[in-house]
């Protein structure tokens, strides 16, 4: 990498929640010549599984989920143009904790287990390594209250300042959807109707709904990045159903697939008013606009 390129970081709970949040901002900074690099935190073990062929992968038949799984995320990346893609501690050293209350939120090897510092530190020598101006990941509440994501959170923030005395990131955002939008959103689907889905989700069903005005970035992608974002959605097509403008995670409920990325400003530099990608005002940085 050349000191003034553009570099952002993204970190992720489970292979798919990268492309359902980020992957316009992911395809939108690959075309500008940035660097992106993606850490997912598990393999995603305990997910459920759409395909009726593959449900033999779950965690409570032949536990083979994470594995196939890598292999979608894989995919994804390719779609997207991300060639920098890599698992927390190597794949595999953290194990999907499943959804909050369950039994598997106390597997031994269980991400919502993880040691902070021992993950952060993780996660700082990739800082270190890779010296991103942007860090990319979960609010707080990990977006919707999954304990790997709340996990992830606090992992990302911890490794930024652990990575501080190596490498300073400049700006630190959170993945969000603005209240308005979400709610204007969902309206039209339900009066457009769910296409081949039976139902349709709403405001609540989206991670990361947030009053407007906390929202700092909005990232608006291309006809082609938004195409991106959807081949690698469909990539995870153990997790993901795409048709169209939409998709559907297991509970089969349609969801816009969002042409808009927004983020809120966590740390680090002031996003300018009017700004369109992740680096803007970050001086000058080569795949920035």
């Amino acid at each position: 990498m050349s000191s003034g390129q553009a570099r952002v970081l993204l970190v992720h709970a489970h292979p798919d929640d990268e492309s359902i949040c980020n992957g316009v901002t992911m395809a939108a900074c690959v075309a500008a010549g940035a660097a992106v690099t993606l850490v997912t935190c598990t393999l995603g073990e305990e997910g459920e599984v759409i395909p009726a062929p593959l449900a033999h992968l779950t965690a409570d038949r032949d536990d083979a989920l994470g594995p196939h799984r890598a292999d979608e995320l894989a995919a994804a990346m390719r779609a997207l143009g991300v060639t920098d893609h890599r698992f927390l501690g190597g794949r595999g050293r953290w194990r999907d904790s499943g959804m909050m209350g369950l039994a598997t939120n106390d597997h031994p090897a269980a991400f919502w287990r993880a040691g902070l510092d021992e993950a952060g530190a993780a996660l700082a020598d990739v800082i270190a390594e890779v010296r991103p101006q942007v860090l990319i990941t979960y609010d707080p509440d990990g977006g919707y209250g999954h304990p790997d994501h709340i996990q992830a959170h606090r992992v990302a923030m911890r490794g930024a300042e652990l990575a501080a005395g190596r490498h300073r990131i400049a700006r630190v955002l959170w993945s969000c959807v603005p209240r308005s939008a979400a709610e204007d959103r969902f309206a039209a689907l339900r009066a457009a109707g769910p296409g081949r889905f039976p139902g349709v989700a709403g405001p609540a069903d989206v991670p990361g709904v947030t009053e407007d005005g906390n929202v700092a970035l909005a990232v608006t992608g291309t006809a082609a990045q938004v195409a991106a974002k959807a081949a690698a959605m469909a990539a995870h097509a153990t997790q993901i159903e795409v048709a169209g403008g939409v998709f559907a995670l297991s509970n089969g409920l349609a969801q816009p697939l969002w042409e808009t990325e927004y983020y809120r400003l966590a740390a680090g530099e002031p996003v300018p008013a009017g700004a369109r990608d992740v680096f803007a005002g970050l001086g000058h940085v080569e795949g920035s606009s």
